[in-house]
């Protein structure tokens, strides 16, 4: 089963997603927070697989919280689900170390399916974030130039992966279209992530689309 705390300040939409996850195949809510203070004891209590974070929140809001979470030794996913689609909370959210970053008009199985998918590892970001994303490389020159340069250092097969892992392909994906196994995508992917100083395949995600690669 997938572990999941619900963090959000609206007691209603706590309920709602709450009643949701439970009742989907796989998955089970181990506690709710109103606020990202609350967030990180509840993880410390509960230890969750995946933390379905607002952002907007009294006190300690959920980038902040994020930031948190993932800083700390065997981390749980953070999936970003908010109302709130500027680049600035996209973006800060997913330097933070937030493994997605959905909207709340996402239908109900999608999200419950991006918990599952953040539970194995693989990144999560809705078409809406996708194409702000987009929007915002092609707009940063120099973070286009300073991406490119932490590229460079790649290799042409640590190359293809992350155009692949940008791209939101899963590992079995990848391992499919670059004819090689699931282990071995998991190690290039590994490597990459140490190589670039990233946390996780969102971050890495991120560096390409500030490169222009995808």
């Amino acid at each position: 089963m997938t572990r999941v705390l619900v963090v959000d300040d609206d007691a209603l939409v706590r309920a709602g997603l709450t009643m949701m996850l439970d009742g989907s195949a796989g998955i089970t809510v181990v506690a709710e927070a109103a606020d990202g203070g609350e967030a990180v004891s509840a993880a410390d209590a509960h230890r969750p697989d995946v933390v379905l974070m607002d952002l907007r929140m009294p006190r300690v809001d959920g980038i902040t919280a994020t930031r948190r979470l993932v800083g700390r030794p065997g981390p749980p996913k953070v999936v970003v689900l908010t109302t709130f689609d500027t680049d600035e909370n996209i973006v800060g959210a997913l330097r933070a170390g937030a493994s997605g970053f959905l909207l709340k008009d996402t239908p109900p199985a999608a999200i419950a399916d991006a918990v599952t998918r953040a539970a194995a590892g693989e990144p999560i970001l809705s078409p809406a974030v996708l194409r702000t994303l987009m929007d915002r490389t092609l707009r940063q020159t120099d973070t286009w130039a300073t991406a490119r340069a932490s590229l460079a250092a790649l290799t042409p097969r640590e190359h293809d992966v992350t155009l692949a892992v940008a791209s939101g392909r899963s590992n079995a994906d990848i391992a499919a279209d670059l004819t090689m196994s699931v282990t071995t995508v998991k190690s290039h992917v590994s490597n990459i992530l140490a190589k670039l100083g990233l946390e996780n395949r969102t971050q890495l995600a991120i560096l390409a689309h500030d490169a222009g690669l995808v």
